[in-house]
């Protein structure tokens, strides 16, 4: 008997050390995600990787009980450079504050950029991301602050995942000082059939044909994402951004640059760290003017056309 006792004793030991390992690896995976993506095409690999810049971290008392905090990460040379930062701002998804997507905010100011987040669980209005914008300008104006006189307030740009994506679009459109983001992009945007009465409500409704700024949006092709649905009639499987919502999007924006593309086999959840390298480009191109980003989007061989990660590609310059 206590010879059976030991060896089970030994078996469950094993199987904790293996449950712990492989939680600890998966959450090292997590946290470096951008050391493991999938990349197909030289752009797209080179903008998913850690930029240049050493990376660190401030956050300030937001003052309201639904934001909490006002979360910053930044290039750790901001502080003695001469040089003004261009800004992005990140509107959450639902639940998905920014203290849980480290990494992701980690990851785009290694490449120069501060990005500045907060702790809304439910930022669809694009209130929280006109609130953040307002602090981080005002810290522009802070002589007590690192970020003093260091914010490119002529380069800001939005981006947001999910419900973040309605936030984003919001953002840009509802409140004042939406007017001052240069470029946006989202993934996985909810789509605007959710946003109706007797769905999710119209506090999820948002205004696509107002945005006059580059816009590049994204989704995946998985079920969670794309649902089954080929048109606003069809209501079952009806997916979080379903292709046919993109469409209507798409053909309904003014704005004289937007881009649109779906990722292959990928869904809801995930849309937002796959995309991670094309997003970097994206603002690396209208936020930071680097033209050798822009070969993703623009040009007779831009790299998201003859990238097999991604299909249902449309860009109109």
């Amino acid at each position: 008997m206590k010879k059976l006792l030991k060896i089970i004793g030994i078996v469950l030991l094993i199987i904790i050390v293996g449950v712990f390992t492989l939680w600890k690896v998966l959450e090292y995976r997590g946290n470096h995600y951008y050391k493991y993506l999938k990349t197909e095409k030289d752009l797209e690999k080179k903008y998913s990787k850690l930029g240049e810049y050493e990376v660190s971290f401030k956050s300030f008392n937001a003052d309201s009980d639904v934001f909490k905090e006002y979360e910053i990460w930044y290039p750790t040379g901001l502080k003695k450079s001469s040089n003004k930062y261009p800004v992005v701002v990140i509107a959450n998804g639902t639940g998905i504050t920014a203290s849980k997507y480290k990494s992701f905010f980690k990851h785009l100011a290694s490449w120069g950029f501060v990005i500045i987040g907060n702790e809304d669980k439910n930022s669809r209005s694009g209130e929280s991301s006109s609130k953040s914008l307002d602090y981080v300008l005002k810290l522009n104006q802070d002589k007590n602050s690192i970020f003093y006189n260091k914010i490119d307030t002529g380069n800001i740009g939005i981006g947001g995942h999910s419900q973040g994506g309605v936030g984003t679009i919001n953002a840009v459109n509802n409140w004042g000082n939406g007017k001052l983001y240069k470029a946006m992009y989202t993934a996985s945007a909810t789509a605007s059939f959710w946003g109706q009465e007797g769905q999710l409500g119209t506090e999820w409704a948002y205004d696509i044909t107002k945005i006059t700024i580059p816009y590049f949006f994204i989704a995946g092709t998985g079920h969670f994402d794309s649902g089954e649905a080929t048109s606003i009639k069809e209501t079952s499987g009806q997916g979080i951004c379903p292709l046919y919502a993109m469409k209507d999007i798409y053909s309904k924006l003014t704005t004289e640059y937007k881009v649109m593309g779906r990722l292959l086999n990928i869904d809801h959840g995930e849309t937002y760290q796959k995309a991670d390298g094309y997003m970097t480009a994206w603002f690396m191109y209208w936020l930071k003017g680097d033209k050798q980003a822009g070969n993703v989007f623009f040009g007779d061989n831009a790299e998201i056309l003859t990238n097999a990660n991604w299909q249902d590609v449309k860009i109109n310059k």
